[in-house]
């Protein structure tokens, strides 16, 4: 996932410590729900796009957004890929609000595999992600909304052999393409994408292909909410994501990821991407700033 990061200059400015760490204390509150699903996923195990693991894993996530108040579609496809045909499913919940336009935030639930690391349990890359998305959909259980959110669960992110061609975001392509030919090209307002959310030491990339207008709109909620040491301005990079196929079909996206995974981001697909380096401060803070541009998305024209 991700494939490129380009680092260019340093421009972040940071609020007081007190500060700081009385946003993030909150924040560790409003987390713990999305870290108690990172835990629960990360025990299925490697998640692989066609694995058995992950077919557990997409009847978790089906069973915890069905019971919420959500229109809950099951999207089945089958991916061409360089080990041959795999099956995939994109899961998205759909929470109505009172106008016809639609704030989209979307993550991934696969995870890499690669003969190398048959333990590669992904708990940041992709249970983050997953986790996250889960504790968003309760909230937005039974709020009255302006505006609908529709909660997206992509497969298929992981490249099964090489980031390169058509091997990757096999489930955000196809949601792009559908979406850009139908009704869902003037409805959607902006998609906000999550991934690798969950680092303890978490400081997202103000990522260079995202939409200029909603990039910032994110970062000054972050900054609005006390978290602008997590939200640094201006230290970024250009990165390769699900928000990519949306970008180039003409809709607005953001990508929120913490690129810097451990020193030289020396976690990142390896097997130590494991639960302790995650914390529920981190996943609480992306959390509340997603909520919060949600809101101030209804508030525009």
């Amino acid at each position: 996932m991700h494939r490129s990061l380009t680092q260019f200059a340093v421009l972040g400015t940071l609020l007081g410590v007190a500060c700081v760490q009385s946003a993030d204390s909150a924040a560790a509150d409003r987390g713990s729900r999305a870290m108690e699903y990172v835990r629960q996923v990360v025990e299925f195990g490697p998640r692989p796009s066609g694995s058995e693991a992950n077919k557990r894993q997409q009847q978790f996530i089906l069973e915890k957004l069905r019971a919420l108040d959500c229109e809950v579609i099951e999207d089945d496809f089958v991916a061409s890929t360089p080990i041959g045909e795999l099956e995939m499913k994109n899961i998205i919940a759909k929470f109505s609000g009172k106008t016809d336009r639609v704030s989209v935030v979307s993550g991934h639930y696969d995870t890499l595999a690669r003969p190398e690391m048959p333990n590669f349990v992904g708990a940041n890359d992709a249970g983050s992600s997953t986790g996250l998305l889960l504790a968003l959909a309760e909230d937005l259980s039974g709020e009255e909304l302006r505006d609908s959110v529709w909660i997206v669960f992509f497969d298929g992110e992981e490249s099964t052999v090489a980031w390169q061609g058509d091997d990757h975001t096999y489930g955000s392509r196809r949601l792009a393409e559908q979406w850009a030919a139908g009704p869902e090209k003037q409805r959607i307002r902006a998609l906000i994408n999550v991934d690798m959310i969950g680092d303890a030491d978490l400081r997202l990339v103000y990522e260079g292909n995202s939409t200029p207008w909603l990039r910032d709109l994110v970062w000054d909620v972050a900054t609005e909410l006390g978290y602008s040491a997590h939200f640094p301005f201006g230290e970024g990079g250009y990165i390769e994501d699900d928000h990519v196929p949306f970008l180039e079909r003409g809709f607005s996206a953001v990508d929120l990821i913490d690129f810097q995974y451990g020193m030289m981001n020396r976690h990142w697909h390896t097997e130590q991407d494991t639960l302790d380096k995650l914390s529920p401060q981190s996943l609480g803070v992306v959390l509340h700033v997603v909520r919060r541009t949600l809101e101030e998305l209804e508030k525009r024209p």
